[in-house]
């Protein structure tokens, strides 16, 4: 048995959850999400929180009990509270603008990488920092994955996009040997 999936999810105050026949629905006061129902499991909603139970004891239903736990306490998480991803844009003339709903980027090539946010997810930039928020965490972390995937931190001179937690491994660079003909 899972011990995250044996957990109840406290739904705080504001927060109203909708068990549909597919799907579990999630309205708080920032958004609304949609997640899908696991038929392997049994949903059960007293006052403020939820249960779920594994309905049989087979490997992917136990795969799934902890999984489809966390998801829901995701979401609960994300219409009250919200997530948000920060990313610093590390290098000499390397710039960030957010206008709208379009992340620019000036980060070494010969023209700026312009990125349509989808909708649910909205961006700031302050200097170097860009901070994607959204109520979505999958929907936050894959933004920011692929706004960081246009340009990498290299090793050497730690020179791109990086997430402000990470730490980039350098390298040193050449030793230039002496007298090597």
């Amino acid at each position: 048995m899972s011990r995250i999936g044996k957990l109840p999810i406290m739904i705080p105050a504001g927060v109203e959850i909708t068990f549909g026949e597919k799907n579990i629905s999630i309205k708080g006061p920032k958004a609304t999400l949609v997640t899908p129902k696991c038929e392997l499991l049994s949903y059960e909603h007293k006052e403020d929180k939820i249960i779920l139970t594994c309905n049989f004891d087979t490997r992917e239903s136990l795969a799934q009990y902890g999984l489809r736990r966390t998801l829901l306490a995701n979401c609960i998480e994300g219409v009250t509270k919200g997530f948000s991803k920060t990313l610093e844009v590390i290098g000499v003339g390397y710039r960030v603008s957010v206008k709208g709903n379009i992340v620019e980027l000036s980060v070494g090539y010969s023209h700026p990488v312009h990125i349509e946010l989808p909708d649910g997810i909205t961006a700031k930039a302050e200097g170097q920092k860009l901070t994607i928020m959204g109520s979505d965490k999958v929907l936050v972390g894959e933004m920011a994955a692929r706004i960081r995937r246009i340009r990498k931190p290299e090793p050497y001179k730690g020179k791109g996009i990086k997430y402000e937690s990470e730490i980039i491994r350098r390298k040193a660079g050449k030793s230039g040997g002496k007298g090597k003909k």
